[in-house]
């Protein structure tokens, strides 16, 4: 294929390459997920590199090249991640334009260790780069790694049974692999080599579906010797659907009353509860009415609880609770402390509650990984997205650093479950801290109808599969609406329950105490990636800096 045919083909033209690239990219985390479309990641890349390749032969300048770039990442992001939007319009928006910015970081960094190391270190430092942004984009302020590669095989978790042992990063790694294998595929013509010497179609060919099959075989092997680990326990989760635009919150147009919210709770509660039930799990801001934690138990909401818990002795509870911590001075408030004349120096937090028994005192995990222009306001961004909502309370709330693990109640010496809120079920190495401080069972606690009925809700869904499978425990889930039910140590959905209906679901869980590959060592190739790319970088400058001063 010449360069001729190549600026002709209307095919070949920057904008159609960028759009079929986005749309392509879009099928791994389609509407309503599904493994038939997941193979489209394996070639979602191949437009961008087609085009970049096509640009730089071309000559085109940085701007240019940008700008098809930028092109293609932005529509990939608004085709995937719309759905923000209706909580708020600049929310959408922002998420959109900002993170498809982000995203252009390491392709630049390809194309300039491109030029100045050639093509084969190029090409290979692709995925380094890549994989590198993807390990910051889970601890920066500004984290946002709904779009990381390796959650696109979240429809398909049969495909990716191995990711026990190098989490979702591994997935990423894998699309960049089969991508690049394809690219040299359709440039065979060209005689680019990106790996090796030059070989015919047919063993190109093979090679691409090689990278594609042995991998899922070795994942279908995984499954299929895989078995369900640990004692047992009875778990109920419960749906109380209270709508957060209208319903859930006070000021709303059906505001539902804080003490009928409870009531409901309860109800749904008691109607699924056996002899055998150990643990119930209600979702985030299941108790919404602020408390301070100092006083909590002189609240009547708790004393409730309380008494509810006391007519069924050998229950746990894990409730989403807003709760409200006091400093007594300046200097002992944390970062994200606000201060009010007439309270202090207080923080607010996005909490887990858990009453072990009816008498028990109450443990309490601050959620940590905190949603960007919502629950966190980075210093960089504060005046530019202070004023967004993207659903819930706006500003920067409390966190904690450690992952708290509930201990276990005196009739399950087994059950110890790990609180995860909502947002933080995104993050692989994050859920695997849980594990790796001892706990046998995620508890995720989520209020997902901020989103209505888009597709952000059933993709929050399916990675909570993957998280299954890195850490091998098994998922009880409880949302506010959206999905509510049970995910297997292999990341099967047990039980679903309908969305939109108050109801509740009861099912027997495994409490895993084995600690996974993943979960003993972290994230190896996100750490990896980065030391790598730092250290291409450094070497891309050093022959850069030569050739300059060679030519002066």
């Amino acid at each position: 294929m010449t360069n001729s045919t190549a600026t002709t083909s209307p095919w070949r033209h920057p904008v159609v390459l960028a759009v079929l690239g986005a749309l392509l990219l879009w099928g791994g985390w389609a509407p309503h997920p599904t493994a038939w479309l997941v193979p489209l990641l394996f070639i979602g890349w191949v437009p961008y590199l087609v085009m970049e390749r096509q640009l730089t032969l071309a000559g085109a300048r940085k701007g240019r090249v940008f700008a098809s770039t930028y092109l293609f990442l932005v529509l990939w992001n608004a085709l995937t991640t719309w759905w923000v939007s209706y909580a708020d319009l600049a929310a959408g928006i922002a998420a959109v334009v900002l993170n498809a910015l982000l995203m252009c970081l390491p392709l630049m960094a390809f194309r300039q260790t491109k030029k100045r190391l050639g093509n084969r270190i190029g090409y290979l430092s692709l995925p380094v780069f890549w994989v590198a942004f993807e390990q910051l984009h889970l601890h920066w302020d500004i984290t946002w790694p709904w779009l990381t590669l390796g959650n696109g095989f979240a429809a398909a978790p049969q495909w990716v049974q191995w990711y026990e042992y190098t989490g979702f990063l591994g997935g990423s790694v894998w699309v960049w692999v089969v991508n690049l294998a394809f690219f040299q595929l359709a440039m065979n013509n060209e005689q680019l080599t990106i790996v090796g010497k030059q070989f015919s179609r047919p063993l190109l060919i093979a090679h691409c579906l090689l990278l594609i099959i042995l991998p899922i075989g070795l994942s279908y092997l995984i499954g299929a010797t895989y078995q369900e680990k640990g004692p047992t326990a009875e778990i109920v989760v419960v749906q109380p659907n209270l709508d957060p635009y209208v319903e859930k919150f006070e000021g709303g147009a059906k505001f539902v009353p804080y003490d009928d919210q409870l009531t409901r709770l309860l109800a749904l509660s008691e109607q699924h509860l056996t002899p055998q039930t150990r643990l119930v799990l209600w979702p985030e801001t299941a108790l919404e009415e602020p408390y301070w934690e100092n006083t909590i138990e002189s609240n009547p909401k708790i004393r409730r609880v309380r008494e509810w818990l006391a007519q069924h002795p050998g229950v746990a509870l894990l409730t989403g609770i807003t709760t409200i911590n006091s400093y007594p001075n300046k200097e002992a408030a944390s970062e994200t402390a606000r201060h009010r004349d007439d309270l202090g120096y207080y923080d607010i937090f996005n909490t887990g509650a858990y009453f072990a028994s009816a008498t028990a005192p109450i443990a309490f995990y601050h959620k940590s990984r905190l949603v960007p222009g919502v629950e966190k306001i980075p210093p960089i961004l504060a005046s530019l997205i202070s004023h967004i909502d993207l659903g819930g309370t706006v500003g920067s709330v409390g966190s904690q650093a450690e992952r708290t693990v509930y201990r276990a109640p005196a009739n399950a010496p087994a059950l110890r479950v790990a609180p995860v809120i909502c947002y933080e079920s995104i993050y692989g190495d994050f859920v695997g801290e849980y594990a790796h401080n001892g706990a046998t069972l995620l508890g995720l606690i989520t209020n997902d109808a901020w989103w209505h009925d888009s597709p952000g809700y059933r993709q929050l869904l399916s990675y909570g599969q993957l998280r299954c499978i890195e850490t091998r425990r098994d998922l009880a889930r409880s949302a506010n609406t959206g999905f509510t039910g049970f995910i297997n140590q292999k990341g099967e959905i047990t039980q679903r329950e309908k969305a939109w209906v108050p109801t509740a679901s009861r099912a027997t869980v495994h409490l895993n105490e084995e600690a996974t590959f993943y979960v003993r060592f972290g994230e190896l190739i996100g750490r990896g990636a980065q030391v790598l790319a730092v250290l291409l970088l450094l070497v891309a400058i050093v022959v850069g800096w030569n050739r300059k001063t060679a030519f002066t």
